[in-house]
């Protein structure tokens, strides 16, 4: 088998109610029932089809537990024993019927990808990095048969004659091997690797490749044909019918994905980069040191998905009979019903594909990370080989007697109220037996709840397990005399405790900034319910259309922007209340409003220093007994309608020219900036005679030079809240 293999991304299964969030007072419906849904899970005995139901599938039990992390290949000997190619220590493993193993061949090389039988009885051998190909005699004397340039071997076949055909990778060579071992390269398919090799139905060699992804036919001179020129960026696994269609199981999307799963082992050989004819163009950094990262550019078109199953019928069409996201299909088995079984992973499972057209199914999950290859056993059983661990197992060709499926964790976002859990079934001869599970952690442990015993009422039983955050199911499905059990769907009812609601922020806008409402009929002021005139500018040139959003000035009005936030999605509304510094009530200002902006008009209270309170409240969406309020203060602002007072302390002759003296005085708020304009001409600026404007009393001297001709002079001031005063004076002639 083979290690390219790309970094699987988590599964993105949604249980159906899981979509949308309902409010805290109602109660949450986790609903499985679809295909989707149950992949999610872990199966054990049973099967999955595609319309979302479980029943009890064929038997899956061990044949063989190795010690090597990973079993690559698998070929079942006429006497009904398997020969493995296993890594990380290069060992082909014998294994008898019965379970038992003994270790035919250990390379030098960490890596025995390929096993294939030759017609004398003789087993062959081909070897990762540094490849090679090993004859092994029907004795157990072992040589070496062929050294190629290719690094790696990733498959063998062998033909009638002794002639022996392996597939390279760095460079991805084809060998044609004559039985004294002598050999030459029988095609350069130019791609970084040729990772398999299968007979079709009329004799010509089928090869697939890596980087790019594509199927060869050759004829017996070694004359190319491209069968298929997929997306992916590996065609893993080639399998022929016998109706003679070809079967090849892709993967790997050849975009950029880093590090990648690993179900390999060994040293690192360089990187390669090769062009595909206008498709992609990638660069493969491949490793064998337990991981297997590819780095790829590519361009063009890309598939939907970790892996694809396609289908080439005898007269060359193709077309595609499965993808997937999240599962990898490394491997696929024709079965003599016309079906098509796909070894996947990173989560061990084995597939069916059956029907016109294909319809999906579930029909194995092991406990390993990959199931790496398929083949037939003895009595129709079917043998497959995994990784992370390195196992051999079977499937039985009769259904199991007992199978489970344990649902994926639930979390309720915080701890919940169980309801009842209801579930839709036939239980045939048999019966169904569900039960449930909780905790208040994400992964079960030994701090979670016993499994409950099973409930008795498919309906609606009450949930017996402890109140928490997390929760999880167990169906168990028993079979008897006649139809198997079937299960549809399962209803988990919960309801969460409720969360609190909080205020996040407070913006409080510079004093009379306004915001003219977004489309309204009549413009106005967003968030003001006090009758004001509207100013000109709120009208745009076309025709009295507002100007949508936009900012204006309204003396005496306060604007405050708040966000409220509530985990559990509730409705909120909001009660404003305010308070004076001196004073210690607060007092209500605005209840059970649902907008997050308040204007204020705050020439209805004295000038001073105020807070603002935001109370905010869920009760919209829960009942009384278990609503639930938050608060929020402002930081302290000032009021002031107030404009300063100007006094004209002094006009005189200086020289030529002439100062005019004033004071400027504010009750409440420091003044701002002062001016003045002579004559009605443009304002100037004047500055206080100390230099800076910072307290609620400021002197001023504004000297006008020698030659000003003005009758007199208007003097403006404003203070930190905008408020302005202007007063005239006249100048001495």
């Amino acid at each position: 088998m083979r290690f390219l293999l790309l970094r699987m991304f988590p599964a993105a299964l949604l249980v159906a109610g899981a979509t949308s969030l309902l409010r805290a007072a109602e109660p949450v419906f986790w609903l499985v029932s679809t295909e989707g849904d149950l992949l999610a899970g872990e199966v054990e005995s049973l099967s999955i089809d595609a319309q979302g139901r479980l029943t009890l599938g064929p038997v899956d039990d061990s044949v063989y537990e190795s010690s090597a992390p990973f079993l690559w290949d698998l070929m079942t000997g006429a006497d009904g024993g398997v020969l493995v190619g296993s890594g990380n220590d290069g060992e082909v493993f014998r294994v008898e019927p019965d379970g038992t193993a003994t270790v035919l061949f250990d390379a030098e090389e960490i890596e025995a990808h390929a096993v294939a039988a030759g017609p004398d009885g003789s087993v062959y051998v081909g070897t990762s990095p540094d490849g090679r190909i090993y004859r092994v005699d029907t004795t157990g004397t072992a040589s070496e048969f062929y050294d190629p340039e290719s690094y790696y071997i990733w498959a063998l076949t062998v033909d009638g004659d002794g002639t022996v055909y392996a597939a390279g990778g760095d460079p991805g060579d084809v060998y044609r091997i004559a039985p004294d071992g002598t050999g030459e390269v029988f095609y350069s398919t130019q791609a970084t690797h040729a990772m398999t090799l299968a007979r079709a139905a009329d004799g010509a060699l089928l090869v697939g490749t890596a980087a790019p992804g594509r199927v060869f036919r050759l004829d017996a001179d070694g004359r190319p044909f491209v069968l298929l020129d997929s997306p992916y960026n590996e065609v893993h696994s080639l399998r022929v019918g016998e109706n003679g269609n070809v079967y090849a199981a892709a993967l790997g999307m050849g975009t950029q994905v880093g590090d990648a799963p690993a179900i390999g082992g060994g040293n690192s050989q360089p990187s390669a980069s090769v062009s595909t004819s206008g498709t992609a163009t990638v660069t493969v950094t491949t490793s064998v040191t337990g991981t297997a990262p590819i780095n790829a550019i590519t361009t063009g078109p890309q598939p939907s998905g970790a892996g694809a199953v396609y289908r080439i019928l005898p007269n060359g069409v193709w077309d595609q009979l499965w993808q997937s996201r999240t599962d990898t299909p490394y491997d696929v088995l024709p079965q003599p019903d016309g079906s098509l079984l796909v070894a996947t992973g990173n989560d061990g499972k084995v597939f069916r594909l059956a029907g016109d057209p294909v319809v999906p199914s579930l029909v194995a999950e092991s406990t390993a990370q990959q199931v790496t290859a398929l083949t037939h056993g003895a009595n129709g059983m079917v043998l497959f080989a995994t990784a992370n661990p390195g196992q051999v197992r079977r499937l039985s060709t009769g259904r199991a007697d007992t199978g489970t499926y344990t649902s994926v964790v639930r979390d309720a976002g915080t701890v919940a109220t169980w309801g009842t859990i209801a579930w839709q079934a036939a239980p045939g001869g048999g019966r169904v037996e569900v039960a449930t599970r909780s905790g208040n952690t994400d992964t079960p442990d030994e701090t979670w709840s016993d499994w409950s015993t099973p409930y008795d009422d498919p309906v609606g039983s009450p949930i017996t397990s402890p109140n928490a955050r997390f929760i999880q199911w167990r169906a168990t499905l028993i079979g008897g005399d006649g139809p198997a059990p079937v299960l549809d769907s399962v209803t988990t009812a919960y309801l969460p405790r409720n969360r609190r609601p909080r205020v996040a922020s407070i913006t409080l806008h510079p004093p009379g900034t306004v915001f003219q409402q977004i489309f309204p009929a009549v413009p106005g002021i967003a968030g003001f319910d006090g009758e004001r005139p509207q100013p000109e500018s709120a009208t745009g040139g076309n025709g009295g259309s507002p100007t949508l959003g936009r900012q204006e000035y309204q003396p005496g009005l306060l604007t405050f922007v708040w966000q409220g936030a509530d985990e559990d999605g509730d409705k909120l509304s909001y009660d404003i209340q305010y308070r004076r510094e001196t004073e210690t009530d607060w007092v209500a200002l605005r209840s059970d409003v649902t907008d997050t902006i308040l204007v204020w008009d705050t020439t209805s209270v004295a000038n001073g220093r105020y807070s603002l309170r935001i109370v905010v409240s869920d009760a919209l969406s829960n009942s009384p007994a278990t609503r639930l309020t938050g608060y929020l203060d402002s930081e302290a602002f000032d009021i002031d309608n107030t404009a300063p007072a100007i006094e004209v302390t002094a006009v005189t002759r200086d020289g030529n020219g002439i100062v005019v003296a004033f004071m400027v005085r504010d009750g409440h708020s420091a003044i701002a900036e002062a001016g003045y304009s002579l004559d009605g001409t443009r304002w100037q600026a004047v500055y206080p005679a100390d230099g800076i404007a910072d307290s609620r009393v400021e002197g001023f001297e504004l000297a006008l030079p020698s030659g000003t001709i003005a009758q007199g002079v208007v003097l403006r001031a404003t203070d930190a809240l905008r408020n302005t005063a202007t007063v005239s004076t006249a100048l001495p002639q």
